[in-house]
C-alpha cells in the first residue's frame, strides 16, 4: 500500500485486521472490537474519582425553601496547571438551620488521572453559609480564577491568591450588599470596560419570622410551598470598579423595577450590538430579558420579546437557562427549564429580539411534560460540530408522589443530539445506563476533566453525593481546545465570538458568560471538527473595548491551545 491511511482509515485497518487474524496489533489506548463500546456517558462512583463529598439539604419537618434548592458545582483550573478541578456548594447556618456538624464547600484538585483530592482546607474555602451555588471569573484580571458563592444570607467572595489557597474579602468588596437570597450569579463585562461585572439572581422574601405552611392542614402534613406564595424581589447588578471593590448600580434601571423570583441567567447578545444582555429565569412569574442599551441603561424586553410567558399567556416555573446558536443561523437561541406539566422552552432567535418556541417541533416540550428542569447546557458532546443539549432534572418536592400519580421526585436526566440539520432529538435511551436512572438533580456543570477532548459533566444531587459523568462519544472525531486570555478585554474572554471554517464549511460560537441553574463551567471552547483531521482556519473577535479580529491557521488538532488577544500566536 503506497499512500497513506487517513488516521480513521488506519484504526479502520488495524480492527479489521485484527478480526481477520492477520495480527496487526491495537493502537495504544484502542479497544478490542470483541469488547463492548463503554456507554455514550459514564458513571464514575465516588470510589474511583475520589469525589466523596455529599450535600447536606438540611432538610426538615418544617420545609423550608432553601431546603430543596441546592447544590450547585463548577469546573475550573483554581491552580492553572492546565486541568479542571471541581467546586461544590454546601449548605450551613442559617435562620431556620444549625448544623450538628461542620458543613463546608468542597474544593477538590484534579489529580490529572482521573481522580481528585479534597483540598478545601488548605485553599481556605471554609466560610460558614447556607450556600446556593457559584460563579467562577477573573474579576481582578490576574490569571487566577476567583468564585463567587451565592446563598441564602450572606454570600461570599473569595480572591485567588495565586498560590493555591483564597481570602474572603466579601466585605472588603462591597458583595456583602448583595441581596438576601442569591441564586445563580454571573459574571460578565456589560459596559465594555476590559473588567467582570457581576450579575446576581435573587429569589423571594423569605426568613423564619414569614415561612408559611403549605401542605394538609387537616393532617398537619407539611410539603414544599410554591414560591407563588413568596413575595418577589429584585435581581441586582454590580460594577467592578477595578479595585477589588464593586458598586451596586441596580437602582433606576429596569433591572430594579423587574420584580421577580430568579433562578437562573446566562449571558449572550441578542441582538449583534457587541453589548452582552441577560436572559433571566423566574419561578411563578414571567422570564425577564434584560437588553443592554449601553452606558449603564437595560430595557426588561421579555414580554416584547416572547420569552417572558407562555404560548398561552401565563408565567411558569423558570430554573434552569442557556444561550447558543442550536441552528448556526448566526443569532443567539435561548433555553429554559420548568416545572412538570408546564414543559421546557427552547427559543429560537427570529432576529430583531424577537423569539419563538420551538421546543414541540424539536420533541423537548413532549419529553418534558412530567419533568422538572434545573440545570442544562448547550454543548458538542460528540464533537461532530453541532451543539447538543443535556438537561438534568429532579421534582421540588420530596413528597410530590404522595399527591401525584404521574410525577416523581427523582427524575431522569435526558440527552438531545444535533441531527446536523437544527434538529435536536432525544437520545437518552442509547446514551448510556445512567439515563435510566432518576436523581434529584439540581445544578450542572461541564468540563473536561481528563483533558481528551471529550466534555464531561458533573452534576448535584439535593442531598446526595454528586454525579460524574464521563464522556466516551466522538471516537474517530477530531477537536481543537481553546483556552482565551484576553488583553484588553476581560481576562476570561466573555462576549468573545468564535467563527471557524471546517472543509470549507464555516461555523461560529459565542463565550456567553453562565447558564445552567447555580453553576458553573470549564472557561475553555472545544471546537468539534468531527472526521476531519484540520481546521481551515479560526478568527477570534475579542469583545471591547478592542473588538480586534484575529485570524489563525495552521492550528494543531485534538490538542488544547491558548491563545492571548493581540498576540497573534498560538501557545
Amino acid at each position: 500500500m503506497s499512500r497513506l491511511l487517513h488516521p480513521l482509515s488506519r484504526r479502520t485497518f488495524l480492527h479489521t485486521a485484527a478480526i481477520a487474524g492477520i495480527g496487526a496489533a491495537l493502537p495504544f489506548g484502542s479497544r478490542s472490537p470483541l469488547r463492548a463500546a463503554p456507554p455514550t456517558f459514564e458513571e464514575i462512583p465516588p470510589s474511583v474519582s475520589g469525589l466523596t463529598w455529599i450535600h447536606e439539604n438540611a432538610m426538615s419537618p418544617e420545609r423550608f425553601l432553601p431546603e430543596t434548592m441546592g447544590p450547585g458545582m463548577a469546573f475550573f483550573d483554581y491552580d492553572n496547571d492546565g486541568w479542571m478541578d471541581v467546586l461544590m456548594v454546601n449548605s450551613g447556618p442559617a435562620d431556620f438551620y444549625t448544623p450538628k456538624i461542620l458543613l463546608k464547600h468542597a474544593l477538590y484538585k484534579n489529580n490529572r488521572d482521573g481522580s481528585f483530592t479534597d483540598v478545601t482546607d488548605k485553599a481556605g474555602i471554609t466560610g460558614q453559609t447556607f450556600g446556593m451555588g457559584c460563579a467562577i471569573g477573573d474579576f481582578d484580571n490576574d490569571g487566577y480564577s476567583d468564585i463567587f458563592v451565592t446563598a441564602y444570607g450572606r454570600p461570599i467572595l473569595y480572591r485567588n491568591n495565586g498560590n493555591g489557597t483564597f481570602t474572603d474579602i466579601t466585605e472588603k468588596s462591597g458583595l456583602h450588599k448583595a441581596p438576601n437570597w442569591t441564586t445563580s450569579a454571573v459574571w460578565f463585562d456589560y459596559d465594555n470596560d476590559g473588567r467582570l461585572d457581576l450579575f446576581l439572581c435573587s429569589f423571594v422574601e423569605f426568613n423564619l419570622k414569614n415561612n408559611v405552611f403549605c401542605g394538609d392542614n387537616k393532617l398537619g402534613k407539611r410539603f414544599y410551598c410554591i414560591p407563588r406564595v413568596f413575595r418577589p424581589t429584585p435581581s441586582a447588578i454590580f460594577h467592578n470598579n477595578g479595585d477589588g471593590t464593586f458598586t451596586d448600580v441596580t437602582a433606576g434601571t429596569d433591572i430594579a423595577r423587574a420584580m421577580g423570583k430568579a433562578l437562573g441567567v446566562v449571558a449572550t447578545d441578542i441582538n449583534n450590538d457587541g453589548l452582552v444582555d441577560l436572559f433571566v429565569a423566574n419561578d411563578t412569574v414571567q422570564n425577564f430579558l434584560f437588553a443592554n442599551r449601553g452606558k449603564g441603561k437595560w430595557e426588561e424586553i421579555g414580554l416584547a420579546s416572547e420569552v417572558g410567558f407562555s404560548a398561552n399567556g401565563t408565567p411558569r416555573s423558570g430554573m434552569g437557562v442557556d444561550a447558543t446558536d442550536f441552528d448556526q443561523d448566526g443569532r443567539q437561541d435561548l433555553f429554559v427549564a420548568n416545572v412538570d406539566q408546564e414543559m421546557f422552552s427552547l427559543y429560537r432567535n427570529d432576529g430583531n429580539e424577537f423569539f419563538s418556541d420551538v421546543a414541540a417541533t424539536h420533541g423537548i416540550a413532549q419529553a418534558t411534560r412530567l419533568l422538572s428542569g434545573w440545570g442544562l447546557k448547550f454543548f458538542d458532546y460528540d464533537n461532530d460540530g453541532h451543539v447538543d443539549l443535556l438537561l438534568a432534572n429532579g421534582h421540588p418536592d420530596d413528597m410530590i408522589e404522595q399527591y401525584s400519580q404521574q410525577v416523581k421526585y427523582k427524575e431522569p436526566l435526558l440527552l438531545f443530539q444535533n441531527n446536523r440539520q437544527g434538529k435536536l432529538q432525544n437520545v437518552s435511551a442509547a446514551s448510556g445506563p445512567v439515563f435510566a436512572k432518576s436523581f434529584p438533580a439540581r445544578g450542572l456543570a461541564i468540563g473536561d476533566y481528563n483533558n481528551d477532548g471529550r466534555i464531561d459533566v458533573l452534576v448535584g444531587n439535593n442531598g446526595l453525593a454528586p454525579l460524574l459523568l464521563k464522556n466516551n462519544a466522538g471516537e474517530g472525531h477530531h477537536w481543537l481546545g481553546l483556552r482565551l486570555q484576553g488583553s484588553s478585554c476581560n481576562r476570561d474572554a466573555i462576549g468573545a465570538m468564535l467563527s471557524w471554517s471546517v472543509g470549507g464549511q464555516k461555523r461560529s460560537r459565542f463565550k456567553v458568560g453562565g447558564g445552567s441553574y447555580l453553576s458553573a463551567h470549564d472557561p475553555r471552547e472545544v471546537l468539534g471538527l468531527g472526521t476531519a483531521a484540520a481546521i481551515d482556519w479560526l478568527e477570534i473577535k475579542w469583545p471591547a473595548p478592542s473588538g480586534k479580529v484575529e485570524r489563525f491557521t495552521d492550528l494543531p488538532v485534538d490538542r488544547y491551545v491558548t491563545i492571548t488577544e493581540g498576540r497573534g500566536k498560538v501557545e
